[in-house]
Parts: structure tokens; C-alpha cells; sequence
């Protein structure tokens, strides 16, 4: 095991701590009949955390711990654990897991709209219906096709290579960017680059797709001189964290004409600040962070708790475990 305390085939009580459906906490209550299940509004109360072995929650407080002796597993409703204090989840001694994975395929969905979307000119053409012209001319000579083009994939995950699947199918050349080694690599990537082959990376890409964790290593990673790197008119995508991008760079990069546009669902800071020059950029799209909406999040979320629930029932190592060390 690598974080906190291995575990044990006692768990006799959780907590979910979000309006999930009925039909989800049945799921659970089927497949554990068991379990003692209980549900609260979002924040949970401390003498509810301090009642079950383990919760389902959308971040921790420290303070919750210390009223919690008995909390032994937190699950997280969303992938990126960047704001959880996990120097004192590890010295409480609770395990942690996250959701990574429950957004595919919406995410991946989201990213080939973004590409779509600036392939085939879409925000210039809604502008254009807006103002009642027909734009026509300009557009013959703007619009690209993506088959034969290169998506680079700075983040191999589940996000990542759910995209760089998708992309393939659309004919495109994928590569990835990775920083640790030992993983396997799917036959639809073609190259992998690594830590210090980023910049030769970036410039051998025309799409360039973030989908990062924030972590100390990851913290502006997109810098000025990574930008510089991309080629001429490639589109930058983030997806991951804002701050793994250095959004001032970005700006000077896209106002400069270097880049062929941004698709950013996330930014730094957020929500993003009116004042900011992206918003009037036209090419730029925003999409206020919601690529992981989907209707069907907690259709394969609960999946995941049960599945979760019988491993650590069992005493096997739980899926999506948080390396506490390395922040994702």
C-alpha cells in the first residue's frame, strides 16, 4: 500500500455526502446490503463524518479529520485533489481515492468539439448568424481538416488517451508527452516524448491537449518558452488544471498571432475575471469549466464506490488511490 493504512476486510458504515439519486444509493444498498448507508446535504456535519469508517465527499477539511478518529477511506467526487490538505489525510492515516476516469467520454467529447469547433470556424460562423451575414468567402479560405494532423498529448491518462483514441479514429497522428516511464503506451500513439523532450514535442504538434494534474511539478509547465516552442498556428486546449498553463504567456502568445487559437476549459483564476483579455479574443473559446458535466457522472461514479467498497472489503489495493506524495 502506499498511502496511510492498508486495508481491512471492517467496513461497516459510509457516508455520501452529495444529492446523488436514489436509484445510485440503491446500487450501493444492493450490492452491500450490510453496509449502514447514510446520506447528508453538501458540507456534511463533523458528527456525521465522525460516525462511518467511510465517506463520499467533494473536499476535506482539516477539521473534519480531527472530529473523524474512525474515518479510514475518502473518495472524492472529482479528479483533481490539488486543494485537499493530504499532508493531514496521510497523518490521520485514511486512505483516498478520486474519480479519475468517471469523465470519459465527456470529456474527450468536449475537447473534439473544441478542435471541431476551430477546424470548421465555428465561433466566426455564430458570430456571423448573430449579425444576419452570410460568411462565406472568408470561411472557404480559413477552415482546415484535421485528418493528417498531429494531436499531442501533454497528460496520458485516462482523459488523454480516451482523446487521443478518439482522435486517431478521426485520422490524426497522436503523440503523448509523459514524465514517468513504466506505463504502457496504446498503438494509436505513435511517439512518446519525455521531460526533456517537451519543446520538441510542442513544436512537432498542431493541437496540443493539457489534461494535466495541478501539482508542484506540473505548475506552469506551458510556459513562455513552451509556447514559443508550439508551431506556428498550432491550437492550445487545457482541460486539466488553469495554472499548469502560464496564462499571461498564453495571452501574449495568442495576441501576438503565434498560436491559431486556445480552447480553455479551465483558466487562472476561476471563474475567469471580466476583465480579462480572452474573453474578446476571437480565437479563443471558454468553456467555464464544464467539460466534466455529463448527465451520467454518477451513473459510473457509484460504480466505482462499489467497486472500491469490495476491494477494501476484501483487502485489496482500491482503484484510483491517491498517491499522497505525488498529489495525484
Amino acid at each position: 500500500m502506499r498511502d496511510g493504512t492498508a486495508t481491512t476486510g471492517t467496513l461497516r458504515s459510509m457516508l455520501v455526502a452529495t444529492s446523488v439519486e436514489p436509484r445510485h444509493l440503491d446500487r450501493l444498498r444492493s450490492a452491500f446490503p450490510d453496509l449502514d448507508l447514510r446520506q447528508s446535504d453538501w458540507p456534511p456535519a463533523t458528527a456525521d463524518l465522525g460516525a462511518v469508517d467511510a465517506a463520499v465527499l467533494w473536499s476535506v477539511e482539516p477539521e473534519w479529520l480531527e472530529s473523524a478518529p474512525g474515518l479510514r477511506w475518502i473518495h472524492v467526487g472529482g479528479a483533481g485533489v490539488e486543494g485537499l490538505p493530504l499532508a493531514e489525510i496521510r497523518r490521520h492515516g485514511a486512505i483516498l481515492t478520486n474519480s479519475s476516469g468517471v469523465h470519459v467520454p465527456n470529456i474527450p467529447e468536449h475537447v473534439l468539439a473544441l478542435l471541431l469547433a476551430f477546424a470548421r470556424r465555428l465561433p466566426q460562423l455564430l458570430s456571423a448568424q448573430r449579425d444576419r451575414r452570410w460568411r462565406d468567402t472568408e470561411t472557404h479560405a480559413e477552415v482546415f481538416e484535421v485528418s493528417g494532423q498531429t494531436l499531442l498529448l501533454v497528460g496520458m491518462g485516462d482523459i488523454g488517451l480516451a482523446t487521443g483514441e478518439r482522435a486517431a479514429a478521426l485520422g490524426m497522428e497522436v503523440t503523448g508527452f509523459r514524465r514517468r516511464s513504466g506505463q504502457p503506451t496504446p498503438e494509436f500513439v505513435t511517439r512518446v516524448y519525455w521531460q526533456e523532450e517537451l519543446h520538441e514535442a510542442l513544436g512537432n504538434a498542431d493541437h496540443v491537449l493539457v489534461s494535466l494534474p495541478l501539482t508542484p511539478a506540473t505548475r506552469g509547465l506551458i510556459d513562455a518558452e513552451a509556447l514559443a516552442a508550439m508551431r506556428p498556428g498550432a491550437f492550445l486546449y487545457n482541460v486539466g488544471r488553469g495554472p499548469v498553463v502560464d496564462q499571461a504567456a498564453l495571452e501574449a502568445a495568442l495576441a501576438e498571432g503565434l498560436l491559431g487559437g486556445a480552447g480553455l476549459d479551465v483558466t487562472d483564476p476561476e471563474p475567469l475575471p471580466p476583465e480579462s483579455p480572452l474573453w474578446a479574443m476571437e480565437n479563443v473559446i471558454i468553456t467555464a469549466h464544464t467539460s466534466g458535466a455529463s448527465p451520467r457522472y454518477w451513473d459510473r461514479a457509484i460504480e466505482l464506490v462499489v467497486e472500491n467498497v469490495r476491494r477494501f472489503r476484501a483487502g485489496e489495493e482500491l482503484v484510483n488511490r491517491v498517491d499522497l506524495d505525488a498529489g495525484y
